[in-house]
C-alpha cells in the first residue's frame, strides 16, 4: 500500500498575492523622521527610502515577516520617484495621508495591511479601516 502523497512546501511563486501582507509606507513622514538634511533634496531623500525598502519586501520588519508586498507613498516634490521591482511608489497628486488612506481601504479585508507611520491622526484613520500601524523606528535598520 502506498502512502498518500504528501504536499510539498509552499514557495514564494506559488504564494497568491492576497496572502501576501502590504506594507504601505508614508514616506514623508518616515523621510521627516530623520534629520539628515533631507529637505534640501525631497525627492533624492524619498528615493534613498525606496532604496533602503528594497530588502524589506523579502525580509519583512521585525513583528512582520517577509515576503511583503511594499508601497511607499510619495508627495509633493517627491511625487515623481519612480518604482523598483521589490517597492512600489505610488504617487499622490494632493494630500499623501489621503492617498494612504485610499490604498488601505482599497486592500484591507483582502489582505493583512500595515502601515508605516507616526501622524497620529493617519494612525486612527487607518486603524480605523484595520490596518495595523509601525511607527518609523520599525525602519531605522535600514
Amino acid at each position: 500500500m502506498d502512502d498518500p502523497p504528501r504536499p510539498s512546501a509552499v514557495s514564494d511563486s506559488e504564494i497568491h498575492p492576497a496572502q501576501i501582507p502590504l506594507l504601505v509606507v508614508d514616506a514623508a513622514n518616515v523621510v521627516g523622521s530623520r534629520p539628515d538634511g533631507w529637505w534640501r533634496d525631497r525627492k533624492g531623500a524619498n528615493e534613498r527610502l525606496r532604496d533602503r525598502l528594497g530588502s524589506v519586501a523579502a525580509a519583512g520588519l521585525p513583528g512582520i515577516p517577509g515576503p511583503l508586498e511594499v508601497n511607499l507613498v510619495v508627495e509633493g516634490q517627491a511625487r515623481d520617484v519612480r518604482s523598483i521591482t521589490t517597492v512600489t511608489a505610488v504617487a499622490s497628486p494632493h494630500s499623501g495621508d489621503d492617498r494612504i488612506v485610499e490604498v488601505v481601504a482599497h486592500h484591507v479585508g483582502q489582505r493583512e495591511v500595515f502601515v508605516v507611520t507616526a501622524d497620529r491622526e493617519l494612525r486612527g484613520r487607518v486603524t480605523d479601516l484595520g490596518a495595523r500601524v509601525v511607527g518609523p523606528s520599525a525602519l531605522s535598520h535600514l
